[in-house]
C-alpha cells in the first residue's frame, strides 16, 4: 500500500471560488476564437465557453477525488485513523458528491453545446450559454456543503501521521509516563514528528532508524494501549485491533522502579491486555529506567527482560539490534527472492 502523505492533501475551494476559476477560464477561451462570420463565431464562442468551463470544473473535481487517498487502499489502521478524525462514512459521501457534480456538469455542457451547434440565431445562442451557466452553478452550489466539510477535513487529517504499512513498524505500547516518547526520540535517528492522535487528546510520537538501508518506525499509541480495557470506547478498540495490520513487533515497555506512578501490577495486567489484543503480533518486553534500578547488566536479574535508559542511553544499541533480530524484515531464505520492498541498486 503507498503511504499517505496527509500534510500534501489539496486546499479545495468553495463553490463561489470554483464557479469564478471556470467562468474566467470560459471568457478567455471565448477571447481566442477568430470567424468572420458573426454567426459562426457566435456559436463557436458560446460552444467553446461551455465546454471550457465545464472541463475546468471536471478536471478540478475529480482532481480532488483522485488526490484525496481512497478508503479501499488504506491499511486498517489508516482508516481507523480516518474514522477517528473524520468518519469514513461522510468521508465517502462527501467525495462522491463531488465526483456526481462533476458528471452532472458534464452532462449538462454536452446537452446546450449541441442545442448551439444546431441554432441559426445569434440571441439565442447567448440565452442557451446563461441557461448552461445557470444550471451547472445550481449544481456547483448543491456541493457546498460537502466542499466546505472536505476543507474542514483537510485541517484535521493535514495532522494525522504518515506510517509506511511496507516497512516494518514497531508499536510501542505501555503505562503512562513509563518513557515511550523518550524511548522512541533516543532510537530515532531523527528528531521524531508530533501528529494529532484523535483517539485522544494526547499526541502521536512516530520515529524511524535506519539498519542495514532498512526503514524501521516506531509509533507510540498514547490513550490506546496505555489503560485497562473499560476505559477504551468503540472506536478506540478498533484502532487497536487495526494495530494487528501495522505491527511488526510490540514494543512493552515496563517502569520496575515505578517511578512513573503506576504500580507493577496495573503494569502487568496492561501487558497481558495488550498481548490478548494483539495475539498475532510479536511481544518484546523491556524493562526502562535502568538508571534507577542500579542494573548495569543489560538484563534485568529479577525479571529477565533487557533493561534499558533513555535518559542516559544505555541499552539502546542492543535493543535496536533486538528489534532488528526479531522482527527479521531482511532474512532471505532463497536468495532469487529477495524480501519484499528489499533496496535494490540497479546495474548498468
Amino acid at each position: 500500500m503507498t503511504v499517505v502523505i496527509w500534510k500534501k492533501l489539496p486546499t479545495v475551494l468553495l463553490s463561489d471560488e470554483l464557479l469564478d476559476k471556470a467562468f474566467r477560464r470560459a471568457t478567455k477561451a471565448k477571447d481566442s476564437v477568430d470567424d468572420s462570420d458573426r454567426l459562426f463565431r457566435t456559436r463557436k464562442q458560446m460552444i467553446r465557453m461551455i465546454q471550457s468551463a465545464s472541463d475546468v470544473l471536471d478536471a478540478t473535481l475529480k482532481g480532488y477525488v483522485s488526490k484525496w487517498p481512497s478508503l479501499d487502499k488504506q491499511s486498517e489502521f489508516d482508516r481507523a485513523l480516518i474514522n477517528a478524525s473524520v468518519g469514513c462514512d461522510a468521508y465517502r459521501h462527501h467525495l462522491s458528491n463531488l465526483q456526481w457534480a462533476s458528471n452532472q456538469a458534464m452532462t449538462i455542457a454536452k446537452k446546450y453545446e449541441t442545442q448551439i451547434d444546431r441554432m441559426m440565431n445569434v440571441d439565442g445562442m447567448h440565452v442557451r450559454r446563461r441557461e448552461a451557466y445557470g444550471r451547472i452553478s445550481s449544481i456547483i452550489d448543491q456541493i457546498n456543503p460537502s466542499l466546505l466539510w472536505l476543507n474542514r477535513a483537510r485541517d484535521q487529517l493535514r495532522k494525522l501521521p504518515s506510517i509506511d504499512t511496507s516497512e516494518p513498524c514497531i508499536v510501542v505500547a505501555g503505562s503512562p509516563n513509563v518513557g515511550k516518547s523518550a524511548l522512541i526520540g533516543v532510537l530515532s535517528s531523527n528528531e521524531p514528528d508530533v501528529a494529532a492522535y484523535p483517539f485522544t487528546t494526547k499526541q502521536l510520537h512516530v520515529g524511524h532508524f535506519t539498519e542495514r538501508r532498512r526503514r524501521y518506525q516506531l509509533v507510540d499509541t498514547p490513550g490506546l494501549l496505555d489503560r485497562p480495557m473499560d476505559e477504551r470506547n468503540k472506536i478506540e478498540m478498533q484502532a487497536i485491533v487495526a494495530l494487528e495490520h501495522i505491527g511488526s513487533i510490540v514494543l512493552f515497555l515496563l517502569d520496575p522502579a515505578e517511578h512513573g506512578g503506576t504500580p507493577m501490577e496495573s503494569q502487568q495486567n496492561l501487558l497481558a491486555e495488550v498481548a490478548s489484543f494483539l495475539p498475532q503480533t510479536p511481544l518484546l518486553v523491556v524493562d526502562g529506567k535502568a538508571d534507577l534500578l542500579n542494573i548495569d547488566t543489560g538484563v534485568n536479574p529479577v525479571s529477565g527482560h533487557l533493561c534499558i535508559s533513555a535518559t542516559e542511553g544505555y541499552g539502546i544499541e542492543q535493543l535496536r539490534a533486538e528489534l532488528v533480530e526479531r522482527i527479521g524484515a531482511d532474512d532471505i531464505g532463497d536468495p532469487l527472492n529477495l524480501p519484499e520492498g528489499w533496496h535494490r541498486s540497479d546495474i548498468n
